[in-house]
């Protein structure tokens, strides 16, 4: 199954919450209009960056509901991925309604490369829906190699794209070089990388700044590297204060200081520090200058 839909700038949505702990459904509504408006080519609620870990069930079908009604037929990708077959099956079933599904690579087993194997093999033969691998072996303690991503690009044929986040660039060049559809997952890496041949970015920033991350990616598929270029090094200190603490906490704290939702997080994430939120600060206002 070839990636057509799955290219371009996507985001990985933040989950708002008020402030007596639930979603604030309204708000993730409006963040998700706000997207579209910007020209976002995709949506990825329920990753990481969504704080799926800490969402009930009915939480994340209502999540998957609200995004699919404002996405004004953007395809809507939601992560499933467990680190057991059958919890990322019960997860793909219980979100069934979504276009595609985004699988991590499983976290804390450290499995073998043909134990990720067979399990990304077994959770897409479940599904006539296209799969995404993701690759991030800083939170999950795991890498695919390029070797496997390839092997399960050629077996597997609804297994469309991996969403790479290594930073491991002679991974992702093998994996390009390969043929398969690349995707990255780190918002600082994603012009090396669409210089190389990737489809485009499964991005963070855009929570904050969609207009300018669509424009910078798509400025890249059109082939002017030199304004996307001097478009990047206005964006470069975003990614870097996105990270200063782990995603979302910096996030969240752009977001409700540019109104779009309450600096909420459910433990064991925490709001940021006085320090990221003065850094934030800094770079929304040299963002905001013409």
């Amino acid at each position: 199954m070839e990636n057509r839909w799955f290219k371009g700038c996507g985001t990985a949505l933040f989950t708002p919450f008020s402030q007596d702990g639930g979603i604030d459904y309204e708000a993730f509504g409006a963040c998700v209009d706000r997207q579209v408006e910007a020209g976002i080519d995709f949506l990825v609620p329920l990753g990481t960056t969504g704080e799926t870990p800490c969402l009930s069930d009915a939480e994340k079908v209502e999540v998957l509901r609200v995004a699919r009604a404002h996405a004004a037929g953007r395809p809507v990708i939601v992560g499933v991925g467990t680190n057991s077959v059958g919890g990322t099956l019960a997860n793909l079933r219980l979100l069934e309604e979504a276009d595609a599904f985004l699988v991590v690579v499983p976290y804390y087993n450290k499995p073998p490369q043909r134990g990720i194997y067979g399990y990304f093999k077994a959770v897409a033969s479940e599904t006539d829906k296209p799969v995404i691998l993701y690759n991030v072996p800083g939170r999950t303690g795991s890498n695919i190699e390029a070797a496997t991503t390839l092997a399960l690009a050629a077996d597997v044929p609804n297994i469309v794209a991996i969403k790479e986040a290594s930073g491991n660039f002679a991974q992702c060049e093998a994996i390009l070089q390969g043929g398969f559809s690349l995707l990255s997952g780190n918002d600082g890496d994603t012009q090396d990388l669409m210089i190389a041949g990737a489809d485009g970015v499964i991005s963070v920033a855009s929570n904050v700044c969609p207009r300018e991350m669509a424009r910078f990616v798509h400025l890249m598929q059109d082939g002017d590297f030199p304004a996307a270029a001097e478009l990047g090094k206005r964006l470069q200190p975003l990614f870097e204060a996105l990270f200063v603490e782990p995603n979302p906490i910096p996030g969240k704290a752009a977001m409700a200081r540019l109104g779009l939702m309450e600096n909420k997080l459910r433990l064991p994430l925490v709001p940021a520090t006085a320090d990221t939120e003065i850094l934030l600060d800094d770079v929304l206002h040299q963002l905001a200058r013409p």
